[in-house]
């Protein structure tokens, strides 16, 4: 199969997946399509908004249309570190201490509502969200691949939530806000089928090697030099902006080009473009910002200093790309 037939196969499925997910998420398709081209990059994704806007429904959906292991954990104060990562037993018929495993050990894992954990439990995710591997009392255990982690999280001013370190924010590769419907998807959303029962009965659109191979494919696609320059210069950018205490690592630069792929494969191409780097560096980049105190009581925000870096740096023009 030649390269235009592969990525006309890539556009195919993703459009399943996201129809698939649009069946319970209705009238958010930019949600939608953003959040699968998250999966589709390997990376996590951080879903942040007021209760009662389908943040967990968004999740369950992404993971009742892939046929992969999936695990949903619902963080709370009490919620400790091995109850995510898992637990060493003794066992009296070995004389040996037997590693079980904690739902963190699945392909897809929605965090639910993640800042309502310790800042202790929540370090349990560090590791895994960057390496891919647990390490318990020395022992690593590698995660299944693909994985993910889908955490929801209620606005940080909320009570009863403890923010998320910059460190962990930093390993969710898109942070993405619902918002609520418009007036006609909350129409049909009161006339449908109750979710929870539509969730049940989603059948799965995609298998995990089927996955695995999209994943693969998208980081495969042409990049073109001025577009790896353009994309350094945009997280730079930041770096250098006196409303910020912190600026974008090279993290961010590796997340935006991941991402830009795998838009440019669900777009049909075999290349990315300057669109698909812009239409990404909000959610890519803005969460993993520190805004200055004076700047935040001008209302400045991360979102409006990745806007302006898309402003000032130069556009590659499409003869060089």
């Amino acid at each position: 199969m030649d390269a235009d037939a592969l990525v006309a196969r890539f556009a195919q499925m993703f459009a399943a997946l996201a129809g698939n997910v649009e069946r319970v998420v209705r009238g958010k398709r930019d949600k939608v399509e953003l959040a699968l081209i998250c999966l589709l990059s390997e990376g996590h994704l951080l879903v942040e908004d007021v209760p009662g806007v389908g943040k967990t429904t968004l999740a369950r959906a992404m993971s009742a249309s892939v046929e992969a292991k999936w695990a949903r954990i619902q963080f709370t104060p009490d919620l400790l570190p091995s109850d995510i990562t898992g637990v060493s037993i003794f066992n009296q018929g070995t004389s040996a201490f037997e590693f079980h495993a904690g739902p963190i050990f699945a392909n897809l894992v929605v965090a639910d509502e993640i800042n309502r954990g310790s800042p202790k439990t929540q370090s349990a995710l560090l590791e895994v969200m960057e390496e891919r591997r647990v390490t318990v009392e020395g022992t690593p255990h590698p995660v299944p691949r693909p994985f993910m982690v889908i955490a929801t999280q209620n606005p940080v001013d909320m009570d009863g939530t403890y923010p998320l370190p910059e460190a962990q924010l930093d390993r969710f590769l898109m942070r993405i806000s619902m918002g609520y419907p418009d007036h006609q998807a909350e129409v049909a959303l009161l006339a449908g089928a109750p979710t929870g029962a539509m969730l049940d009965q989603m059948p799965p659109v995609m298998a995990r090697e089927d996955l695995a191979r999209m994943i693969e494919f998208a980081q495969r696609l042409h990049v073109a030099p001025p577009l790896y320059d353009y994309v350094v210069r945009v997280v730079a950018a930041t770096r250098e902006n006196p409303d910020l205490r912190l600026g974008a690592s090279p993290r961010a630069s590796i997340a935006l080009l991941r991402a830009a792929r795998v838009r440019a494969a669900a777009a049909g191409r075999a290349y990315i473009v300057p669109e698909d780097v812009k239409a990404l560096a909000v959610p890519v980049i803005a969460h993993r910002l520190i805004v200055t105190p004076e700047a935040e009581l001008r209302g400045r925000t991360g979102a409006d200093v990745v806007d302006e870096a898309l402003r000032n740096v130069p556009t590659p023009q499409a003869a060089g790309v």
